[in-house]
């Protein structure tokens, strides 16, 4: 799978961004779409307009954790894995039994966005299963994204020269779009426009940078980890009775 965002729709960490790095323009001429498609033939893009791109294969896949893609209204996902409670988020969110992964991901998200009861990282936290999601609203032009707590899923993360985030399941296609300016996604945690990154397994603590040496003593890119001594600030209660969008809270 392959994700890559404008700048104001989900902005790089800037301790992803190697010193030594020789990233290129990921959505300049179609550049990094161009790339994924000559590696994967038969793959499927899917333009996001000024916001970027999203794209997804099922060559080349692992069969236990196949990828899924789909599109509800203005919402737009990714998802890889597979879901252990499946039948407990159905009834969770009202879905009918043909509803798939992907399709539990989107709702769990409208269910948050159009105030739903619950954070967003009891929202992720209550998926259990292997997986990885990027998800694009368009409505709100909005990311959201996560990974599962075990990191069962490979997934990363960086950034390309013009700062826009970029995110893939494959290595190859990282090194591509961002040279040594990408990591590994950070194990359960997940990251949305408004709120950045965020881990939902202890969602009252800070998530920091740690700088990734490679084996040339080079700096590249940045593990992030949950620091257990940083507590985030309390925002109080959620607001109720008015109109804003979730989405733009968490």
């Amino acid at each position: 799978m392959l994700a890559v965002f404008e700048k104001s729709v989900a902005k790089s960490p800037e301790a992803l961004r190697s010193p030594a790095s020789d990233s290129v323009w990921a959505l300049k001429d179609g550049i990094l779409a161009r790339h994924f498609s000559s590696v994967y033939p038969g793959s499927v893009i899917v333009n996001l307009g000024s916001a970027g791109l999203l794209a997804y294969s099922v060559e080349k896949q692992n069969p236990l954790l196949p990828r899924l893609f789909a599109v509800v209204d203005d919402i737009f996902c990714l998802f890889q894995g597979h879901i252990e409670n499946v039948a407990q988020l159905k009834q969770q969110y009202g879905l009918n039994k043909a509803a798939n992964e992907v399709s539990i991901v989107i709702e769990a998200y409208r269910t948050l966005r159009d105030r739903g009861p619950y954070p967003a990282d009891q929202v992720v936290r209550d998926i259990q299963g292997k997986f990885v999601f990027v998800l694009y609203d368009s409505s709100s032009k909005t990311a959201f994204l996560a990974s599962d707590a075990d990191g069962s899923v490979p997934f990363h993360w960086g950034t390309d020269s013009e700062g826009q985030l970029v995110l893939s399941d494959d290595v190859e296609i990282m090194k591509k779009g961002c040279g040594k300016s990408f990591a590994p996604f950070p194990t359960g945690c997940f990251f949305t426009t408004s709120g950045g990154l965020r881990s939902f397994e202890h969602p009252l603590n800070e998530v920091k940078p740690v700088p990734r040496v490679d084996s040339s003593g080079h700096v590249c890119g940045a593990d992030f980890k949950v620091d257990e001594e940083a507590r985030k600030e309390s925002s109080g209660m959620p607001r109720v009775g008015s109109a804003a969008n979730w989405s733009t809270d968490y």
